[in-house]
Formats: structure tokens, C-alpha cells, sequence
């Protein structure tokens, strides 16, 4: 798996889309079909084209601008490391023990993290508790909501995507049918109508689907990540010990991803 993971980006999306069209390829040549049929200008204009505008309908014209962006994230998007978000929770928590948490103050200017600076930064300025979870509540909201709508034209494009492929075979089918003159030559041109719906299958099961299911889970690994440091930054305004705040970060993890970071932590 390391080999999907390029310079810390995870691009597992685009490496599997197209390991799964290698697959398609690989079936119509075995029963005998040449790819290059699928090489069809009519069904690949109606298809795409087709998708995109009517997905775009469905969107407003901010949304769509940031698609360009919201696919690349989908393609190539940052690896999460909670790992050591928790060491470095960690780390602060024993300073604050040590110094207090004005003592942080000086800490929070080496995050690069926006979610965790911002937090850190409230704690530190003695933000009511109350008030701390409920801002960063609602970062998490508003960030839920941005994925929401940056995923929506993808989900959108992977329903559309079969119907107008099954549309393409209807018209080509409605031309077939218009134009019988040798029985022989309607096989071949029953064949050819069905390309559209072939575009509009692989297109929606193998690129709109795949990027919208990428975006979701790329949410939610970030809101997890988000919520993990909001639940550490309480426990470290809280002033709990660095102990107890490493054993109830460690929750989020999986039991496998604890090793390592707890040396007593047992698997369950």
C-alpha cells in the first residue's frame, strides 16, 4: 500500500480507477472485443457532455467553481496522521503541567494546522470551555457541509451518467429501427447503439462514484481528525494529565494503530 501513498499524498483513487478500467479492457478482449470500439464520438459526447451539463444544472455557479479543486483533493488528498497529533497533544499537555498554558502560547506558532492553531490559541487566551467546544463545533459543521456540497456534483454525475447512456442507445435504436434495409446489418447496428449505454455505465461505476465515495471518506477522516484534537485541547484546558489525556485520545485509533503510541496499551 505504500506505493499509493506519493510524496504523503494518498492517490489510491486514481491508481484503482484505473486498474478497474485495465479490467474492463482485459474482459472485451477475452470475449473477443476490440476496446477501440468504445472509441465512439456520438455516445462519448452525449455521455460526458451530458453528465457535466446536467450535473452542473443541479449545482449553483459557486459550487461549481470550486469542482477543479474539490477533484484534485479527490484524486491526490492528504494522509491524516493522528498518530501524532497525539504525541504532539502529548507534548503539550506536559508543558501546560510543567509551565502553564500561557506557556503554550509560544507552541501554537509551529502548527500548521488552522483547526488546531485556533483552538490552542482560545485555550490559551482562558476561552470558556464552553465557548472553545462550541466554535470548534461549528468549524466542524461548516467544514461537514463544504465536503457536502464539493461532493454533491460527482454524486450527481454518477446518477445521470447510466440515463443518458441509456438515452444514447434509445436514439441510436430509434435510427436502427428507422432505417432496416438488410436484416443482417441490424445486429451490428444494435451493437453500436448500445456503446452509449457502456459509456454511461463504466463512466458512472468507474470515475463519478469512485471520486464522490473518495470525497465522503476524505470528510469523514478529517471531521475525526478534527474532533480528536478539539477533545484534546478541552482535556488539556482541563488540566488532566498527560496520561489520561493519551489514553482517551487513543480511542479514535483503531486498536491495531495504538501500537506504538501506548507501549502498555494492549490490542482488544
Amino acid at each position: 500500500m505504500k506505493l499509493l501513498v506519493f510524496r504523503g499524498l494518498d492517490v489510491t483513487t486514481p491508481v484503482a480507477m484505473v486498474l478497474a478500467l485495465v479490467c474492463v479492457m482485459i474482459m472485451m478482449s477475452i470475449i473477443g472485443i476490440s476496446p477501440l470500439v468504445l472509441l465512439a464520438p456520438g455516445p462519448m459526447v452525449l455521455v460526458l457532455g451530458g453528465t457535466i451539463f446536467a450535473a452542473s444544472a443541479g449545482n449553483v455557479a459557486s459550487d461549481l467553481k470550486k469542482v477543479p479543486r474539490t477533484l484534485r483533493k479527490a484524486i491526490a488528498s492528504e494522509g491524516h496522521t493522528p498518530g501524532a497529533t497525539i504525541t504532539r497533544m502529548v507534548e503539550l499537555a506536559r508543558i501546560a503541567r510543567r509551565e502553564g498554558l500561557l506557556a503554550l502560547d509560544r507552541e501554537s506558532e509551529g502548527i500548521d494546522d488552522p483547526f488546531f492553531r485556533k483552538g490552542l490559541q482560545m485555550v490559551v487566551d482562558g476561552v470558556d470551555p464552553e465557548e472553545v467546544r462550541a466554535v470548534l463545533d461549528s468549524e466542524i459543521t461548516s467544514l461537514r457541509d463544504r465536503h457536502r456540497r464539493g461532493a454533491k456534483f460527482f454524486v450527481d454525475a454518477g446518477g445521470f451518467s447510466p440515463t443518458l447512456g441509456i438515452l444514447g442507445t434509445v436514439i441510436g435504436l430509434v435510427k436502427v429501427l428507422a432505417s432496416i434495409k438488410d436484416v443482417n446489418s441490424v445486429g451490428p447496428a444494435v451493437a453500436a447503439a448500445f456503446i452509449a449505454t457502456l459509456w454511461g455505465v463504466a463512466m458512472a461505476n468507474l470515475v463519478w462514484l469512485p471520486i464522490a465515495n473518495k470525497l465522503l471518506r476524505v470528510s469523514e477522516v478529517e471531521v475525526a481528525s478534527m474532533e480528536l484534537t478539539m477533545e484534546g485541547l478541552l482535556a488539556i484546558q482541563a488540566g488532566s494529565s498527560p496520561n489520561r489525556i493519551e489514553a482517551r485520545l487513543l480511542t479514535f485509533l483503531a486498536p491495531k494503530d495504538r501500537q506504538g503510541l501506548a507501549p502498555g496499551e494492549q490490542a482488544a
